[in-house]
């Protein structure tokens, strides 16, 4: 794969800091603090851990934006793509000096401290430390301040063509992981043993992270979010995999279960058998009612209705997905309670799950991406039930 490819053109943070601040006059916010986090690296591209050290994105919903940076941070900050392409200044701050109040310098000298815009909220970004917002509270006092997701969910939601192709990469190198990993040999080995082999195989394929490899044999695949264990695969018992990671900073999230059937060929139960097509059904329902202008709980209701209708409904225990981007999950949320309509763009994942308990799982899992016409999927591996011999 080449770098190119991984690469979201640096024009594109242009695009999405004037959709942002689009966005900021008709929420009515003054401005957004926008720290280390996915919101900073959707808008930027800088990619950075949160630390002690202040480091913000402020955002006036007009004049120069200013990304406030520790001076060690200077090289760094003054490469990432909004930066690069003229759009930011970097206003670096040193060991002593007082971060916070160089915000306020900053919201003071855009004039956002007089007239209306002195009483309009600050968005502050979800992944901010509480030592953080505690310490702008003293510093802007008297300052309203309201979750910046209020401006970013709306922009980050939905997915450009080049998130759309990153994701689809994602989705893909997750795919070849599943088939590795479903061709054996699993009996014998332990749930962590596979968990690593799963993470291997993550990098292996293209992913920059390798960020969890569920592996839930036999009774703890009625864990949804079982930790991989020393346990002991065996012959004649299902197995959950739920695996994903990041692709330049784009997530893959995909879940497969397979049958273990050992070289003595051991079947499945008849009622297995029963609740993996009753299953699959309520993927393939939910998928298809996929559509522009649907409400998102709608998803969930296809899916939850199947699974009722079939006898299990008691034993589906989640929502049937989840956004997916730059975070694993984000919005929309596919959940009863959720009436937001679906758009073109927006991506997420299908995965209804029955789930009995101290005896086994079934969930099947695909990331999909709303379009004009309906959904289209994004993991291409198999849904039908896979049987390892070895």
């Amino acid at each position: 794969m080449n770098e190119t490819s991984r690469n979201i053109p640096d024009q594109r943070y242009g695009e999405r800091l004037t959709a942002c601040r689009q966005t900021m006059v008709e929420r009515e916010f003054a401005a957004l603090f926008i720290g280390v986090g996915p919101d900073l690296r959707y808008l930027t591209g800088f990619v950075g851990e949160a630390t002690e050290r202040l480091t913000f994105l402020v955002i006036p919903r007009e004049g120069p934006v200013s990304f406030v940076v520790p001076r060690l941070e200077v090289e760094k900050a003054s490469t990432a793509p909004l930066v690069r392409a003229g759009h930011a200044e970097v206003t670096p701050f040193e060991e002593t000096d007082d971060a916070p109040a160089l915000v306020a310098d900053l919201l003071a000298h855009r004039q956002l401290s007089t007239g209306r815009a002195a009483w309009e909220p600050i968005g502050l970004s979800d992944r901010l430390w509480a030592m953080h917002v505690l310490q702008m509270q003293a510093a802007l006092p008297g300052r309203k301040f309201e979750r910046a997701s209020v401006v970013m969910r709306d922009l980050r939601q939905v997915k450009d063509a080049d998130e759309a192709r990153l994701l689809a990469l994602a989705a893909a190198a997750a795919d070849r992981t599943v088939d590795g990993i479903a061709a054996g040999p699993l009996v014998g080995r332990t749930e962590a043993d596979v968990s690593r082999e799963i993470r291997r195989r993550l990098i292996d394929e293209g992913h920059d992270l390798a960020d969890f490899a569920i592996v839930g044999s036999g009774p703890n695949g009625a864990s949804p979010h079982h930790d991989a264990t020393e346990r002991t695969i065996a012959a004649g018992e299902s197995i959950v995999l739920d695996l994903g990671g990041t692709l330049a900073g784009y997530a893959s999230d995909t879940t497969r279960t397979i049958w273990v059937a050992g070289e003595d060929s051991i079947a499945p139960q008849p009622e297995f058998g029963l609740v993996y097509a009753l299953v699959r059904d309520a993927q393939a329902r939910a998928t298809s009612a996929v559509a522009p202008g649907v409400p998102a709980e709608q998803i969930d209701a296809v899916a939850r209705a199947t699974i009722t209708s079939g006898g299990y409904g008691e034993f589906f225990t989640h929502r049937v997905g989840h956004g997916i981007g730059l975070e694993v999950h984000e919005d929309p949320y596919m959940v009863a309670g959720n009436t937001a309509p679906l758009a073109p763009g927006m991506a997420f994942s299908v995965e209804p799950g029955v789930y009995l308990p101290g005896r086994w799982g079934v969930r099947l899992e695909n990331i999909v991406m709303c379009a004009p016409d309906g959904a289209t999927v994004l993991n291409r591996s198999s849904l039908d039930l896979r049987v390892v011999r070895g």
